[in-house]
Protein backbone atom coordinates (compact mmCIF):
# COMPACT_ATOMS: atom_id res chain seq x y z
CA UNK A 1 0.00 0.00 0.00
CA UNK A 2 1.14 3.14 -1.21
CA UNK A 3 0.73 5.20 2.72
CA UNK A 4 2.08 8.31 1.67
CA UNK A 5 -0.66 8.95 -0.83
CA UNK A 6 -3.31 8.35 2.49
CA UNK A 7 -2.10 11.59 3.90
CA UNK A 8 -3.86 15.36 2.87
CA UNK A 9 -2.48 18.74 2.37
CA UNK A 10 -4.72 21.09 3.77
CA UNK A 11 -3.31 24.44 2.39
CA UNK A 12 -3.23 27.91 4.08
CA UNK A 13 -6.03 29.56 4.00
CA UNK A 14 -5.19 32.28 1.37
CA UNK A 15 -3.97 29.90 -1.21
CA UNK A 16 -6.73 29.95 -3.68
CA UNK A 17 -7.58 26.05 -4.58
CA UNK A 18 -5.68 25.87 -7.66
CA UNK A 19 -2.58 26.54 -5.79
CA UNK A 20 -3.25 24.26 -3.07
CA UNK A 21 -4.01 21.54 -6.11
CA UNK A 22 -0.24 22.41 -8.14
CA UNK A 23 1.85 22.68 -4.75
CA UNK A 24 0.00 19.41 -3.66
CA UNK A 25 1.08 17.37 -7.11
CA UNK A 26 4.52 18.96 -7.11
CA UNK A 27 5.29 17.31 -3.23
CA UNK A 28 3.42 13.77 -3.77
CA UNK A 29 -0.34 14.25 -2.39
CA UNK A 30 -2.97 13.22 -3.81
CA UNK A 31 -5.53 14.58 -2.10
CA UNK A 32 -6.43 17.91 -0.51
CA UNK A 33 -8.68 19.70 1.68
CA UNK A 34 -10.06 23.59 1.50
CA UNK A 35 -12.02 26.24 3.63
CA UNK A 36 -13.98 28.63 1.16
CA UNK A 37 -14.49 30.83 4.25
CA UNK A 38 -11.60 33.40 2.77
CA UNK A 39 -11.13 36.21 -0.15
CA UNK A 40 -9.36 33.57 -2.06
CA UNK A 41 -12.08 30.94 -1.86
CA UNK A 42 -15.04 32.57 -1.45
CA UNK A 43 -18.14 30.62 -3.17
CA UNK A 44 -19.06 33.15 -5.62
CA UNK A 45 -15.45 33.03 -6.90
CA UNK A 46 -16.11 29.78 -8.54
CA UNK A 47 -17.02 30.75 -11.78
CA UNK A 48 -17.74 28.12 -15.23
CA UNK A 49 -14.13 28.76 -16.57
CA UNK A 50 -12.10 28.42 -12.81
CA UNK A 51 -14.22 25.38 -12.14
CA UNK A 52 -13.34 24.13 -15.19
CA UNK A 53 -10.05 24.32 -14.56
CA UNK A 54 -9.72 23.08 -10.97
CA UNK A 55 -11.90 20.40 -12.29
CA UNK A 56 -9.05 19.36 -15.12
CA UNK A 57 -6.20 19.96 -12.60
CA UNK A 58 -8.06 17.58 -10.42
CA UNK A 59 -8.73 15.08 -12.83
CA UNK A 60 -5.09 14.94 -14.58
CA UNK A 61 -3.18 14.74 -11.38
CA UNK A 62 -6.09 12.30 -9.75
CA UNK A 63 -6.09 14.72 -6.65
CA UNK A 64 -9.44 14.57 -4.42
CA UNK A 65 -11.00 17.30 -2.72
CA UNK A 66 -12.99 18.14 0.32
CA UNK A 67 -14.09 21.06 2.10
CA UNK A 68 -13.78 22.15 5.56
CA UNK A 69 -16.44 24.12 6.84
CA UNK A 70 -15.60 26.89 9.29
CA UNK A 71 -16.80 25.94 13.32
CA UNK A 72 -17.19 29.59 13.29
CA UNK A 73 -20.08 29.08 11.76
CA UNK A 74 -22.85 28.06 14.38
CA UNK A 75 -24.67 24.56 13.48
CA UNK A 76 -26.42 25.01 16.72
CA UNK A 77 -27.76 28.26 15.83
CA UNK A 78 -31.65 29.12 16.90
CA UNK A 79 -32.30 32.61 16.42
CA UNK A 80 -34.49 31.95 13.10
CA UNK A 81 -32.28 34.48 11.04
CA UNK A 82 -29.22 32.84 11.61
CA UNK A 83 -30.49 29.59 11.92
CA UNK A 84 -31.57 30.00 8.12
CA UNK A 85 -27.93 31.10 7.67
CA UNK A 86 -26.81 28.26 8.96
CA UNK A 87 -28.77 26.43 6.89
CA UNK A 88 -27.96 27.90 4.13
CA UNK A 89 -24.27 27.62 4.98
CA UNK A 90 -24.36 23.93 4.76
CA UNK A 91 -26.28 23.98 1.20
CA UNK A 92 -23.75 26.36 -0.34
CA UNK A 93 -20.53 24.18 0.75
CA UNK A 94 -22.27 21.04 0.01
CA UNK A 95 -23.47 22.55 -3.63
CA UNK A 96 -19.79 23.43 -4.15
CA UNK A 97 -18.04 20.72 -3.39
CA UNK A 98 -20.51 18.86 -6.19
CA UNK A 99 -19.70 21.49 -8.96
CA UNK A 100 -16.13 21.29 -8.60
CA UNK A 101 -16.25 17.40 -8.36
CA UNK A 102 -14.78 16.76 -4.43
CA UNK A 103 -15.62 13.47 -2.40
CA UNK A 104 -16.46 14.89 0.85
CA UNK A 105 -17.50 18.22 3.24
CA UNK A 106 -16.28 18.27 6.80
CA UNK A 107 -18.69 19.25 9.47
CA UNK A 108 -18.97 20.54 12.93
CA UNK A 109 -22.31 20.32 15.86
CA UNK A 110 -21.65 23.73 16.69
CA UNK A 111 -21.68 25.54 20.18
CA UNK A 112 -23.51 26.86 22.83
CA UNK A 113 -23.26 29.34 25.24
CA UNK A 114 -23.54 27.51 28.67
CA UNK A 115 -27.53 28.62 29.67
CA UNK A 116 -28.60 27.19 26.58
CA UNK A 117 -27.38 23.37 26.10
CA UNK A 118 -30.41 21.41 25.41
CA UNK A 119 -32.00 23.79 22.81
CA UNK A 120 -28.48 24.36 21.10
CA UNK A 121 -27.76 20.43 20.83
CA UNK A 122 -31.31 19.59 19.50
CA UNK A 123 -30.93 22.40 17.07
CA UNK A 124 -27.33 20.85 16.10
CA UNK A 125 -29.08 17.33 15.70
CA UNK A 126 -31.62 18.84 13.47
CA UNK A 127 -28.87 20.78 11.14
CA UNK A 128 -26.53 17.40 10.81
CA UNK A 129 -29.55 15.71 9.57
CA UNK A 130 -30.49 18.23 6.94
CA UNK A 131 -26.68 18.01 6.06
CA UNK A 132 -26.88 14.25 5.73
CA UNK A 133 -29.83 14.64 3.75
CA UNK A 134 -28.30 17.09 1.48
CA UNK A 135 -25.03 15.53 1.45
CA UNK A 136 -26.89 12.07 0.19
CA UNK A 137 -28.38 14.08 -2.58
CA UNK A 138 -25.32 15.28 -3.99
CA UNK A 139 -23.34 12.09 -3.74
CA UNK A 140 -20.99 13.21 -1.24
CA UNK A 141 -19.74 11.75 2.27
CA UNK A 142 -20.84 13.86 5.19
CA UNK A 143 -17.49 14.17 7.81
CA UNK A 144 -18.59 15.10 11.46
CA UNK A 145 -15.75 16.10 13.79
CA UNK A 146 -15.43 15.64 17.15
CA UNK A 147 -14.55 19.39 18.77
CA UNK A 148 -12.19 20.77 21.03
CA UNK A 149 -13.19 21.14 24.40
CA UNK A 150 -12.60 24.79 25.82
CA UNK A 151 -11.99 25.59 29.51
CA UNK A 152 -14.26 24.98 31.90
CA UNK A 153 -15.15 28.03 33.05
CA UNK A 154 -15.73 29.20 28.97
CA UNK A 155 -18.90 30.75 28.56
CA UNK A 156 -18.97 29.27 25.26
CA UNK A 157 -18.62 25.03 24.23
CA UNK A 158 -18.29 23.29 21.26
CA UNK A 159 -20.31 20.37 21.02
CA UNK A 160 -19.78 17.54 20.23
CA UNK A 161 -16.63 17.03 22.40
CA UNK A 162 -16.84 14.17 24.23
CA UNK A 163 -17.83 10.55 23.59
CA UNK A 164 -20.86 10.95 25.35
CA UNK A 165 -21.55 14.31 23.37
CA UNK A 166 -21.29 12.17 19.90
CA UNK A 167 -23.31 9.63 21.26
CA UNK A 168 -26.51 12.42 20.79
CA UNK A 169 -26.07 13.11 17.78
CA UNK A 170 -25.00 9.44 16.10
CA UNK A 171 -27.50 7.58 18.04
CA UNK A 172 -30.09 9.40 16.45
CA UNK A 173 -28.85 10.71 13.07
CA UNK A 174 -27.47 8.40 10.55
CA UNK A 175 -27.11 7.95 6.66
CA UNK A 176 -24.85 6.29 4.32
CA UNK A 177 -22.40 9.07 3.18
CA UNK A 178 -22.47 9.57 7.31
CA UNK A 179 -18.97 9.51 8.45
CA UNK A 180 -16.93 10.21 11.56
CA UNK A 181 -13.92 13.01 11.36
CA UNK A 182 -11.97 11.31 13.80
CA UNK A 183 -9.78 14.31 15.76
CA UNK A 184 -6.90 12.66 17.40
CA UNK A 185 -6.09 16.04 19.08
CA UNK A 186 -9.32 16.78 20.05
CA UNK A 187 -9.90 13.91 21.81
CA UNK A 188 -6.98 14.16 23.64
CA UNK A 189 -8.24 17.16 25.35
CA UNK A 190 -10.92 15.26 27.43
CA UNK A 191 -10.76 12.25 29.43
CA UNK A 192 -12.02 9.92 26.93
CA UNK A 193 -8.52 10.24 24.94
CA UNK A 194 -8.24 8.75 21.81
CA UNK A 195 -8.39 5.50 22.87
CA UNK A 196 -12.30 5.89 24.35
CA UNK A 197 -13.14 7.07 21.29
CA UNK A 198 -11.86 4.63 18.94
CA UNK A 199 -14.00 1.95 21.46
CA UNK A 200 -17.12 3.97 20.87
CA UNK A 201 -17.25 4.44 17.15
CA UNK A 202 -14.37 2.09 16.09
CA UNK A 203 -12.19 2.70 12.57
CA UNK A 204 -14.95 1.28 10.12
CA UNK A 205 -16.86 4.54 10.88
CA UNK A 206 -14.34 6.98 10.28
CA UNK A 207 -14.02 9.13 6.78
CA UNK A 208 -11.01 10.71 7.68
CA UNK A 209 -8.69 10.97 10.74
CA UNK A 210 -6.94 14.58 11.82
CA UNK A 211 -3.93 14.93 13.19
CA UNK A 212 -1.66 17.33 15.10
CA UNK A 213 -0.19 17.47 18.65
CA UNK A 214 -1.78 18.48 21.51
CA UNK A 215 -0.46 19.41 25.16
CA UNK A 216 -3.61 18.39 26.56
CA UNK A 217 -4.76 21.32 28.48
CA UNK A 218 -6.49 23.68 25.71
CA UNK A 219 -6.88 23.97 21.54
CA UNK A 220 -3.54 24.48 19.80
CA UNK A 221 -2.49 22.64 16.82
CA UNK A 222 1.11 21.56 17.72
CA UNK A 223 3.60 20.24 15.24
CA UNK A 224 4.44 16.81 16.97
CA UNK A 225 7.06 16.33 19.71
CA UNK A 226 6.56 20.43 20.30
CA UNK A 227 4.65 22.70 22.30
CA UNK A 228 4.38 19.88 25.24
CA UNK A 229 2.77 17.72 22.77
CA UNK A 230 1.64 14.59 24.55
CA UNK A 231 -0.01 12.49 21.44
CA UNK A 232 1.60 9.19 21.11
CA UNK A 233 1.18 8.98 17.09
CA UNK A 234 3.14 5.59 16.99
CA UNK A 235 0.26 4.14 18.77
CA UNK A 236 -2.46 6.34 17.47
CA UNK A 237 -1.12 4.33 13.85
CA UNK A 238 -0.99 1.38 15.41
CA UNK A 239 -4.24 0.90 17.09
CA UNK A 240 -5.96 2.52 13.47
CA UNK A 241 -4.30 -0.23 11.32
CA UNK A 242 -4.92 -3.16 13.76
CA UNK A 243 -8.64 -1.84 13.14
CA UNK A 244 -8.25 -2.52 9.49
CA UNK A 245 -8.73 1.51 9.29
CA UNK A 246 -6.65 2.58 5.51
CA UNK A 247 -8.35 5.48 5.22
CA UNK A 248 -7.23 9.04 4.54
CA UNK A 249 -4.96 11.28 7.30
CA UNK A 250 -5.03 15.27 7.42
CA UNK A 251 -2.09 16.87 8.00
CA UNK A 252 -3.19 19.78 10.68
CA UNK A 253 -0.20 21.46 11.46
CA UNK A 254 2.77 23.27 10.44
CA UNK A 255 3.80 25.42 7.24
CA UNK A 256 3.66 23.07 3.51
CA UNK A 257 7.27 22.30 4.03
CA UNK A 258 6.71 21.08 7.57
CA UNK A 259 3.39 19.00 6.04
CA UNK A 260 6.14 17.15 3.37
CA UNK A 261 8.24 16.92 5.97
CA UNK A 262 5.84 14.80 8.33
CA UNK A 263 4.02 12.57 5.80
CA UNK A 264 7.28 11.12 4.34
CA UNK A 265 7.97 10.31 8.23
CA UNK A 266 4.53 8.97 9.11
CA UNK A 267 4.65 7.03 5.78
CA UNK A 268 7.79 5.40 6.52
CA UNK A 269 5.89 4.24 10.16
CA UNK A 270 2.90 3.20 8.72
CA UNK A 271 4.86 1.02 5.98
CA UNK A 272 6.83 -0.25 9.77
CA UNK A 273 3.87 -1.42 11.17
CA UNK A 274 2.84 -3.30 7.92
CA UNK A 275 5.07 -5.02 7.37
CA UNK A 276 5.26 -6.32 11.53
CA UNK A 277 1.30 -7.08 11.39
Amino acid sequence: MDNASRFVFSGPSSWPLEEVIRWAVEHGFRRVDFNADNDANYPATFTPERVALIRSLAAEHDVAIGIHTSSAVNMAEITPVMAAAADAYLRQNLDLAQTLGGTHVIVHGGFHFSSDVEGRFAAGIERLRLAVRLADERGLELHFENHNAEPEHAKIHYIPHTVAEMRRFFDVVSGPNLRWACNVGHAMLVPDGFEGFLAAFGADFIGHVRLHDTNGQYEEHFVPGTGGGIVDFRHVFGALHRQGYRGPFTLDFGTPDVKVEWRDRWAALLDEIGAAN
